[in-house]
């Protein structure tokens, strides 16, 4: 316990009373919230990746209610009212992470993603991870204040407290929005400019250089720095440049099929030009069995700290704070009773899901699934909430916790005889509900921080959050749906000759446009072919968008992978094994290795305009004589990247939405206008050139000032 308790005051003092949880203030933040959840599960697909959206939400909020009252439109918002709305936006941004890193997974384990599951998964999760928190409060927040410094919450803390800063903050953050809902707008829904450019070198066969030139992935390599976009961009370098090449190399006579015009062919690795079916078929279980091994790694490396959190937490619970006293509004919470019932109201939801959708009938089963949860829920929430107070929101290892959590029910369910199918969606939504309870309750912790230093009241903040993660769990799995449906693509193979996939299996009949249909899907893959049973020869090959090049889903298909391995014993564990050597040996030359585990596993396209954006960011420290120290949370160049990814990530949603009213085509008007010039790589490059000017020169001129 830290002697600072005791003599800490916060900037707002306890005795002093000032409009908090106001009407303006929680509706502004479930809005706010609504945007960055819907942006989390666009970005999260994309690339796996989260960032911390607390600083950005603040500083909307005070130019927001500074504009407001420039304007004589409203009184100027509080101190404590800008801390109800990071506290009540960021709820959505925690939601949405943990069903992308999970619940797609569904997909690729052959049952269908829909809203129910999705509102379910969060609701259940939202609540453990704020009620398990609740009683860990006082210890974790105030009684370790000096010890656990929440580095994030601190950040933004400070961010508020410089209020007669915000237009300038709030300016880099409007603009860096607006460059990136428009670059993105014109490239990928107009595409006046190729998304991707590449480079193979006909010197060094199965070779490729590959980068996808989008605003948010630029934004997000300038946020986590240059030894982590470095890290993981040379992952993706040993993919492309050396894992591939050796495979076409040494593998050149091996048979391989694939599909094309809608037709299975089978040709040789030495012959194929395509070398992304040699990453699907190959590289990625590698990239796999490497994350994996970076997540147990972090995982291990946690653990003194993982154990002393869960003995203090403990202790905690059971000393009590003996005869009853006035409690300060600093440190007032939401009652015990409230905790209770929250984590009642979630085990019934979970139960009842898994009852009656996932797998009906079996209550003892799934009443033992579902204490699975509560228990990996509360354990992993103390760690998470722990770990964030040292590491940040941005580093926790919460993938990690999840892995864990799966392999761990998995075995259980496979020492008990329940392996394989329904079995492996049971698995899934243990890990699910976990994954978003320890993101809650790390995210939850982290505002909580920033409260206390203001001066906020817990109770408050807590209802906030709540709120909050009620309003986004509604979208989340709407925004899934939609992004995944804009995305499938569907191809009506006529040809006599051919066979559907030994590997696919018959998962069920279904009746479209008046037809009935027989779906056989992939495992894993997320490809399903739709046979008429009218006409046998008339087949639908339907690849859906979630695990495509588009919305690769890394996260999820990681947790898909894991569970499909244990449970039904078909993972190919030669390549998996291959790839936790891979992050062994990484390891052993002293460097963290799951970082590059990601890029392993992450295509190259994704991992290249994430190493520029942190080599930038390298070089604007430089300029600045800094050195190895980072730019702080409020400077120019990390608020303009935090819009560059908002931007992006909304021009991502509305070609979503376009693409769902199949108006793609129609809009693309790139190739009509310029012809030619719209697909060549160069000009794909420059353009990107000129992206990232504007965020140096927007950096350094911000500097200055």
């Amino acid at each position: 316990m830290s002697n600072e308790t005791s003599t800490f005051k916060p900037y707002v003092p306890a005795e002093t009373l000032m409009p908090e949880f106001t009407f303006r203030a929680v509706i502004l933040g479930a809005i706010l919230g609504l945007i960055f959840s819907a942006v989390t599960v666009y970005l999260g697909l994309k690339v796996g990746l989260t960032v911390a959206v607390n600083i950005p939400i603040a500083i909307i909020a005070m130019a927001w209610f500074t504009g407001l009252a420039r304007a004589k439109l409203s009184k100027p918002a509080t101190v404590l009212e800008i801390t109800t709305v990071q506290t009540t936006g960021a709820a959505g941004e925690s939601i949405a992470a943990g069903i992308i890193f999970t619940l797609p997974a569904l997909i690729f384990l052959g049952f269908k993603l829909d809203v129910t599951k999705a509102f379910v998964v969060a609701l259940a999760g939202g609540l453990l991870g704020v009620c398990f928190l609740i009683p860990l409060r006082r210890y974790l927040i105030e009684r370790e204040h000096g010890v656990l410094p929440y580095p994030e919450g601190i950040a933004c803390a400070e961010v508020i407290k410089s209020g007669e800063k915000s237009g300038a903050h709030a300016s880099a953050v409007f603009w860096g929005a607006g460059i990136g809902f428009v670059y993105k707008f014109m490239m990928s829904t107009l595409k006046l400019w190729r998304e991707a450019p590449i480079w193979r070198p006909r010197f060094y066969s199965g070779s490729t250089v590959i980068g996808e030139v989008s605003p948010e992935l630029l934004g997000v390599g300038y946020i986590i720095g240059p030894r982590t976009a470095s890290i993981m961009v040379a992952g993706g370098f040993i993919s492309w440049m050396l894992l591939i090449p050796l495979i076409k190399f040494f593998g050149a006579s091996l048979p391989v099929t694939l599909t094309e015009g809608g037709r299975m062919v089978t040709t040789t690795i030495g012959d194929l030009t395509d070398y992304q079916v040699i990453w699907s078929k190959y590289v990625r279980y590698i990239g796999a069995g490497a994350v994996v091994a970076g997540g147990i790694i972090n995982l291990v490396r946690a653990m003194p700290t993982i154990i002393y959190s869960f003995r203090d937490s403990i202790a905690e619970l059971r000393g009590g704070d003996g005869a009853k006293r006035e409690v300060s509004r600093i440190s007032l919470d939401l009652p015990i009773s409230f905790v209770f019932v929250g984590i009642a109201i979630a085990f019934i939801v979970i139960y009842l899901l898994l009852g009656t959708v996932i797998h009906p009938g079996h209550w003892f089963g799934n009443f033992f699934a579902t204490l699975l949860i509560v228990v990996f829920g509360f354990f992993f929430a103390t760690v998470s909430s722990r770990l964030v107070g040292e590491i940040g929101v941005s580093s926790n290892p919460t993938s990690g916790m999840t892995i864990a959590t799966l392999m761990a029910t998995s075995l259980i369910f496979l020492g008990v005889g329940w392996a394989g199918g329904i079995y492996t969606a049971v698995a899934l939504m243990v890990g699910a509900v976990v994954c978003i309870c320890a993101s809650n309750a790390g995210n939850v912790a982290q505002a909580l921080k920033t409260g206390y230093l203001l001066g906020a009241t817990p109770k408050k903040q807590e209802y906030g959050y709540i709120i909050g993660a009620f309003t986004s769990i509604f979208l989340v799995g709407f925004t899934l749906i939609l992004l995944n449906n804009a995305f499938t693509t569907e191809r009506t193979i006529t040809d006599p000759n051919f066979r559907i996939p030994s590997e696919a299996s018959l998962e069920q009949s279904i009746e479209r446009d008046g037809a009935e249909f027989e779906v056989h899907g992939i495992p894993g893959s997320g490809e399903k072919f739709l046979v008429s049973k009218a006409d046998p020869g008339m087949v639908i090959r339907q690849e859906a968008g979630i695990g495509s090049s588009k919305l690769p889903a890394p996260q999820a298909r990681l947790m898909a992978t894991v569970i499909d391995g244990v449970l039904n014993r078909r993972l190919p564990w030669v390549l998996i094994l291959m790839g936790i050597c891979l992050t062994v040996g990484v390891e052993l030359c002293g460097v963290r290795a799951l970082a590059f585990a990601v890029g392993v596993y992450l295509p190259m396209s994704t991992t290249v305009p994430i190493f520029v954006g942190g080599a930038i960011k390298w070089a604007i420290d430089k300029f600045k004589h800094r050195g190895d120290t980072p730019e702080e949370e409020s400077g120019p160049g990390m608020l303009f990247s935090s819009g560059l990814i908002a931007g992006g990530a909304l021009g991502g949603l509305l070609f979503a939405i376009f693409a769902g009213f199949d108006l793609e085509e129609m809009m693309g008007i790139g190739p009509r206008l310029l012809g030619s010039l719209a697909g060549t790589s160069w000009f794909g490059l420059l353009i990107f050139a000129v992206l990232c000017t504007v965020l140096v020169r927007t950096a350094l001129r911000k500097a200055k000032n």
